[in-house]
C-alpha cells in the first residue's frame, strides 16, 4: 500500500473512460504547435513510457499502434503532463517527420476561413501515397484517433 502523502502513479491518477481510454495530445516540444490527438488505453500509455516513443490505441481498429511503425515518422517522448481533471495526456514530443497520415507535420493543417469554409494552411511534408500507397479511409496508422 502507497503511503497517502506520496504522489499517485500516473495510471491510477488517470481518469479513463467507460472504455478504458483516456485522450491523448501531442505536442512538439520545440514550438508547441499541436501535432495530432489519440487515443490511448493504460498498455499503450505503459508502451509509451517504457520505450520513450508513443503508442496509441485503435478505436476502428481495436488495436494498439506504434506512431511511426509504418511510415517511419516516431515521436519520441520529452515529457508526459496530465490536466486539472486527470482526463486528457499531453505528451511533449520531438516529431520525426509528419505527424499526419495525409502527410502534413500536424494534424490539424485546415483552419477555418472568414467564409465559414476550410483551407488548408500547411504544405505536407511527405508524400503519404508513397508512405502508405492508395489507402483506403481507415487504413493509415492515424485512422486510430
Amino acid at each position: 500500500m502507497r503511503n497517502a502523502t506520496e504522489p499517485p502513479i500516473l495510471c491510477d491518477a488517470l481518469k479513463w473512460n467507460e472504455d478504458g481510454l483516456i485522450p491523448a495530445i501531442v505536442q512538439d516540444v520545440e514550438n508547441g504547435d499541436v501535432l495530432m490527438l489519440a487515443w490511448m488505453d493504460e498498455p499503450a500509455l505503459r508502451a509509451t513510457i517504457t520505450t520513450g516513443q508513443t503508442h496509441f490505441y485503435s478505436r476502428s481498429r481495436r488495436a494498439h499502434w506504434h506512431k511511426g511503425a509504418t511510415s517511419g515518422h516516431v515521436q519520441h517522448v520529452e515529457s508526459i503532463w496530465v490536466d486539472c481533471d486527470g482526463d486528457v495526456v499531453l505528451i511533449k514530443a520531438r516529431q520525426v517527420g509528419g505527424a499526419c497520415h495525409e502527410g502534413y507535420r500536424s494534424c490539424f493543417f485546415r483552419r477555418l476561413d472568414r467564409s465559414g469554409h476550410l483551407q488548408i494552411a500547411a504544405r505536407p511534408v511527405f508524400d503519404a501515397d508513397s508512405v502508405y500507397g492508395r489507402a483506403q479511409p481507415g487504413d493509415s496508422e492515424s485512422a486510430a484517433k
